[in-house]
């Protein structure tokens, strides 16, 4: 490899976003969210994506993911062309590589705290000691230790939103994904939340796009854009919103 391969490999995309649109239904319309969509994250990249409601942000993070597809062109995270794998190599991949903050949590009803963060690390093969030792020791970092044997029902929203940060951290994922994160916390927990996600995410050296309507959060990230009008756009300085 000259190195000239070289400088170009260095700055290839770890998540790459090529021509991407998406028409969702409600009820009998039909909503075109994205149209043809470009985006480039570099690893370890820290990216917020701005957005009213409905413009299609939370679309935009479940086709990187695997959990849909585009109904044009092609999403690759790592080199891989996540677009061309089937529902069984997506869900085998999400699950070893992409952590994912959902804004209504997820969390398994009938698992406890400490058996929703570890579920992760058991499927993808890790014993169940091992497992629950370093979920303990997350759920000790985001201060919900003394909720680990609680069921979701028997927790606060800000208690939910925080298991299902552990969760989401907890197996070291290359890619986190994280639709309003901090959305079901006050302010100074959610400040304190965002701090702790950042630092794991600078330790294992991931790449994250995060999902926000708030500008306070958005600016802890190193670059902001705002998808509007199905497109996505680059905001600098001190922007509006």
């Amino acid at each position: 490899m000259n190195q000239q391969d070289k400088q170009h490999n260095s700055i290839q995309p770890f998540i790459r976003l090529d021509q991407i649109s998406h028409t969702y239904a409600q009820g009998s319309v039909q909503h075109r969210v994205l149209e043809k969509v470009s985006l480039h994250i570099s690893k370890s990249e820290k990216v917020a994506l701005l957005g009213r409601s409905g413009s299609g942000k939370s679309t935009l993070l479940n086709l990187i993911s695997g959990i849909d597809l585009p109904e044009q062109g092609s999403v690759t995270l790592n080199g891989r062309n996540i677009s061309a794998l089937n529902e069984t190599q997506r869900t085998l991949f999400r699950r070893r590589h992409i952590g994912f903050i959902y804004q209504f949590f997820n969390l398994v009803p009938s698992l406890t705290a400490l058996e929703n963060v570890a579920l992760i690390l058991e499927l993808n093969g890790m014993g169940s000691a091992s497992a629950r030792e370093k979920s303990m020791a997350l759920l000790s970092r985001l201060k919900v230790a003394d909720k680990a044997a609680s069921f979701p029902s028997r927790l606060s929203g800000g208690e939910q939103q925080r298991i299902a940060i552990a969760r989401a951290l907890v197996h070291s994922p290359e890619i986190v994904l994280a639709d309003e994160p901090t959305g079901n916390l006050d302010a100074k927990t959610g400040e304190d939340v965002l701090q702790v996600l950042h630092d794991i995410l600078n330790e294992s050296n991931s790449s994250l796009l995060l999902v926000t309507h708030s500008l306070a959060v958005a600016r802890t990230a190193s670059r902001v854009l705002t998808l509007e009008n199905g497109a996505i756009s680059e905001r600098d300085g001190d922007f509006a919103w």
